[in-house]
C-alpha cells in the first residue's frame, strides 16, 4: 500500500551530509487516463514495490532500494545511453533494510566498483539504469525528460516555478513541490507545499493555493501564499529547484522507477575516491603497441583505442620516442601526432643509430591525453611472418568472401588473384599485386595467392588457396518459428521453410546444431528430411543450457547458418514445473485458485508448494489446501486493507531420492479501476462520487489514507446508460459530515482498486 512505500527524496539520512531543501516537480511518464492506474511500455523492465531503482541524474547518483530476496547477493548496476553503449556500471552487494546500496553516495560505492569502467557517468535524460544479478537481467529505470529550468520567482505572495516536460510525459500526472522543513512551523504545517494540474486550490492544511499549468514543453507552478512571510521561507529553500518524475504506478499507488533531477546540483564524483566525469578523464590509449627497429627509425603498430562510451571522441595519437641517455637533466625526445582515432601506428624518424629509446603513445581527445601513456620497448625483429585465408580455399556454390590475416600487427598484405606470385625475389612486389585493405568476395574460380610484410620488412612465405566457384542457388537460411520447448534431455524445434534456391529446386534435407553455453558445438549436428519442419533434438544433458541453429540444402548444398535461438535448459531426470502464470479477478466474493503442477516428475516424487511471503506478517498470506499434491488450491480473498494487490508467489519443491528442484509461478490479482469524481463538504454535508470499472463491489471511505479514519461505506451499482461499468455515492449529512472538511479521501474496493487521496473542496 502507498503508507508502506517511502516519500521519493526521503533519503535525509544517507544523502550529502549538508542538505538543504529545496523543490520537487512530480511528473508521471506514463501517458494514461484519468485512472489511477498507469501502464508500463510492453518492453520496460520497471521494478514492482517494494524495490526500485532511484536515479538523481544532476548528482550521478543511483539508489537501489528494496531487493530484499537478494540479501548478501552482488548485483551490477548500468547506466546504458541508447546509441552509445554502457556509460557508468559498478557492482554492489546487497544489504537488509529499505535503501539495499547506493552508488555514488557517502557510505556507497564508486562507479566502476567490481567492473574496471572507472568513469562517473554524466546521467542524462534517455539514459537506462539496470539491475542486473548473475547473467539475468532484473529490472531498469529510464531516466525522464523532466527538470527545473531556473530559480523560483517570489512576487509579493506569489511564487512560480518553471520546467520542462520532454515529448511523451503525462500532464494529467505532474505534480510540483517545494520541500523546506521551515514551513512546518507556519499555517502550512508540512515540511513540504504541492502543487497539482488545475487552477488554484486550497492545501489540504490550509497556508496557501496552488496551481499548475502546461503548456507545450513548459511547466508553471504558482502558489499563493496566506502570508508574506511563509512566501519569503517557500522562495528561499536553499538547495534550488527539483524535479521528480516516475515510469510506473501501480494498483497501490507506489510510484517505481523513479528520477529525481535537482536543479544546480553539481555532478561527477560525489565522494572523496570516486573516478572523474566524462569531461575530467583523459582518453583511452591504442593498445598491443609495437615498436620495430626499421632503416631510419622506428615504426609503430596498434590497435586503435576505443573513447569510453559517454566520453569525448579520440581525434588522435601521440607517439614519442625518449632517449635513454641522461645529459646533465635532459633526454632528447623525438615524436608524431597522428591524427584520426582509427589510425593504427606511425614511422619516428630522425632518431640516432647509437641511442636506446623508449617509446610512449597517448590517445588524445578534447579532455587531454591518456595519463599513464602506454610504453613499448623497440626490438629488432628478424622473424618473418605468417599469413593465411579464411576460408582457405574449396569448391561452393556461391561467391566465398575471404579473410586475409597476418600474425604480426602492422604487416601489409599483398595479394594476387591471376595465379602469379605478389612478391618476387629481393622484396619487390609482382607487377599484378594489390594491397589487401578488407575482406574481399571470389565469385569465380580463383587462384589467390598472398604474401606479408611486417614491420620490420621481414617477408613471409606465399600461399596460396585455390577457390572453385560453382555459383549454384542454394536454399536461403531457415529461421525457427518460436522458442526451442524442452523436455528431460531434449528440446523440441520448429523451424519455417525457405525458399528452396530457385525454380524447380526443392529442400532435400535440415541440419540442425546444439551449442553449449560457451559457444562450442554440441555433439555432431542433427538432421531432418526436406519435408520437415519441427525436430525433437536429443541426446542433450539435463540442468544444460543450449543454443540451436538451423542449415537447409538442396542439391547444390548448404544455405548458411541461422541465427542461433535464445538459451534453454533442458531438464534433467527430476523436473519441478510449477504450472504458467495467472491472472484472477477479485470477486465479491472469495476465488478458489487451482495451482497446477502437472508436468513435474511424476514417479518416486514427493512435492511440497510453499507462498514465498515477505516475512511473517505478509498482509498477502493466504492458506494453501492440499500443499503435497500437484493441484493445491487456495482462495483468493475479497480486498481489504492492509492487504495488497502484488503479485502472489508460490514456489513448488519436487524432491525424488537426494535430488531436489524446484519453480516458481505467479498469481497476478485483478483489480476493478476506480476513480474519486466529485469529492465536496460543508458544514454537515460531506459528499463524494466516483466509478468503478466492476458492478457489484463495495468501496469504503476513509479520511486521509488506507488506516485512516473511517468515514463510510457505498455500493457499486451499474452506470445509467449508455455509459458501462459501475458508479457509487457517499453522500454524509449532519453529525457524520462532521463540522470541519476531512481533508484528502481515500477509497479501496473490496475488488481491490484504491484511488486517492484526494483533496475535498469546499462548497
Amino acid at each position: 500500500m502507498k503508507s508502506a512505500q517511502r516519500e521519493p527524496g526521503a533519503h535525509t539520512s544517507r544523502l550529502p551530509g549538508v542538505r538543504r531543501a529545496g523543490v520537487f516537480a512530480t511528473v508521471s511518464a506514463v501517458i494514461c487516463s484519468t485512472s489511477m492506474f498507469a501502464i508500463p511500455a510492453a518492453n520496460a523492465a520497471v521494478p514492482a514495490f517494494p524495490d526500485n531503482i532511484v536515479v538523481f541524474p544532476d548528482r550521478d547518483f543511483v539508489t537501489i532500494e528494496g531487493y530484499q530476496d537478494h540479501i548478501g547477493e552482488t548485483a551490477t548496476v548500468k547506466v546504458t545511453r541508447p546509441g552509445v553503449g554502457v556509460v557508468g556500471s559498478a557492482v554492489g552487494t546487497v544489504a537488509e533494510g529499505d535503501v539495499a546500496f547506493e552508488i555514488n553516495h557517502p557510505g556507497g560505492y564508486c562507479w566502476g566498483a567490481g567492473t574496471g569502467l572507472n568513469i562517473t557517468p554524466d546521467i542524462r535524460p534517455g539514459d537506462v539504469v539496470s539491475i542486473e544479478f548473475g547473467a539475468a537481467p532484473a529490472d531498469e529505470t529510464t531516466v525522464q525528460d523532466t527538470y527545473v529550468t531556473g530559480d523560483a520567482v517570489l512576487n509579493g505572495t506569489t511564487l512560480t516555478v518553471k520546467g520542462h516536460i520532454g515529448a511523451g510525459v503525462n500532464p494529467a500526472q505532474m505534480e510540483q513541490r517545494i520541500i523546506e522543513p521551515a514551513l512546518k512551523d507556519t499555517t502550512v504545517a508540512r515540511r513540504d507545499i504541492r502543487a497539482v494540474p488545475g487552477p488554484l486550490a486550497p492545501a489540504p492544511k490550509g497556508g496557501y493555493s496552488s496551481s499548475l499549468v502546461v503548456s507545450g514543453d513548459t511547466f508553471t507552478a504558482t502558489y499563493n501564499f496566506d502570508d508574506a512571510a511563509t512566501a519569503k521561507i517557500a522562495a528561499d529553500a536553499g538547495l534550488g529547484e527539483r524535479a521528480m518524475a516516475w515510469q510506473f504506478e501501480d494498483a497501490d499507488a507506489n510510484r517505481q522507477g523513479l528520477t529525481i533531477a535537482e536543479y544546480g546540483e553539481p555532478g561527477g564524483p560525489g565522494m572523496g575516491g570516486c573516478p572523474n566525469g566524462p569531461l575530467q578523464s583523459g582518453p583511452q590509449a591504442p593498445t598491443d603497441i609495437t615498436a620495430a627497429k626499421v632503416a631510419g627509425g622506428l615504426k609503430l603498430n596498434w590497435k586503435p583505442a576505443t573513447a569510453t562510451p559517454g566520453t569525448p571522441a579520440i581525434t588522435g595519437y601521440r607517439a614519442i620516442a625518449v632517449g635513454k641517455t641522461v645529459s646533465g637533466n635532459e633526454q632528447v625526445e623525438i615524436g608524431k601526432r597522428i591524427s584520426g582515432q582509427a589510425a593504427t601506428g606511425t614511422t619516428i624518424t630522425g632518431l640516432s643509430a647509437n641511442e636506446d629509446y623508449d617509446v610512449y603513445v597517448v590517445g588524445v581527445s578534447s579532455v587531454g591525453e591518456t595519463y599513464p601513456a602506454a610504453h613499448a620497448i623497440p626490438v629488432t625483429d628478424s622473424t618473418a611472418p605468417t599469413v593465411s585465408a579464411t576460408p582457405n580455399g574449396g569448391t561452393s556454390p556461391v561467391a566465398q568472401r575471404v579473410t586475409l590475416t597476418a600474425n604480426e600487427a602492422g604487416s601489409d598484405i599483398y595479394y594476387t588473384v591471376d595465379g602469379s606470385d605478389p612478391v618476387l625475389s629481393g622484396g619487390v612486389l609482382g607487377t599484378t599485386a594489390s594491397r589487401y585493405t578488407a575482406p574481399m568476395n571470389i565469385a569465380t574460380n580463383t587462384t589467390l595467392r598472398f604474401a606479408a610484410f611486417d614491420p620490420s620488412g621481414n617477408v613471409s612465405t606465399i600461399s596460396e588457396a585455390i577457390f572453385k566457384v560453382t555459383n549454384d542457388p542454394v536454399p536461403a537460411a531457415p529461421a525457427f518459428s518460436g522458442a526451442p520447448v524442452v523436455g528431460q534431455g531434449t528440446a523440441t524445434l520448429s523451424w519455417t521453410a525457405p525458399n528452396p534456391g530457385a525454380a524447380g529446386l526443392t529442400i532435400t534435407g535440415y541440419s540442425v546444431q546444439a551449442y553449449t553455453a560457451d559457444g562450442t558445438p554440441f555433439g555432431a549436428a542433427k538432421t531432418a528430411a526436406g519435408t520437415a519442419t519441427s525436430m525433437v533434438y536429443g541426446g542433450l544433458a539435463g540442468d544444460t543450457a543450449y543454443q540451436f541453429t538451423i542449415k537447409a540444402s538442396n542439391a547444390n548444398g548448404s544455405s548458411p547458418e541461422s541465427a542461433k535461438t535464445a538459451a534453454v535448459t533442458s531438464q534433467g531426470a527430476v523436473v519441478a514445473v510449477a504450472g504458467p502464470d495467472q491472472n484472477i479477478a477479485r470477486r465479491t466474493t472469495a476465488t478458489t485458485v487451482t495451482l497446477d503442477g502437472t508436468g513435474s516428475t511424476a514417479a518416486g516424487a514427493t512435492y511440497q508448494w510453499t507462498q514465498v511471503l515477505t516475512g511473517p506478517t505478509d498482509p498477502d498470506k493466504v492458506t494453501l489446501t492440499g500443499a503435497t499434491t500437484l493441484k493445491p488450491t487456495f482462495s483468493l480473498p475479497v480486498f481489504q486493507s492492509p492487504m495488497t494487490n502484488s503479485p502472489l508467489t508460490f514456489k513448488l519443491t519436487v524432491t525424488a531420492g537426494t535430488t531436489v528442484k524446484t519453480d516458481e509461478v505467479k498469481v497476478v490479482p485483478v483489480t476493478d479501476r476506480v476513480t474519486i469524481g466529485v469529492a465536496q463538504w460543508r458544514t454537515g454535508d460531506l459528499r463524494i462520487d466516483g466509478t468503478s470499472s466492476v458492478v457489484g463491489g463495495t468501496v469504503t471511505l476513509r479520511a486521509g489514507g488506507p488506516t485512516g479514519r473511517l468515514l463510510g461505506q457505498a455500493a457499486v451499482t451499474a452506470a445509467a446508460a449508455p455509459a458501462t461499468g459501475g458508479v457509487y455515492t457517499l453522500r454524509l449529512r449532519n453529525a457524520a459530515a462532521g463540522t470541519t472538511n476531512p481533508g484528502p479521501v481515500w477509497i479501496e474496493s473490496t475488488l481491490g482498486g484504491t484511488a486517492g487521496p484526494k483533496a475535498v473542496a469546499n462548497k
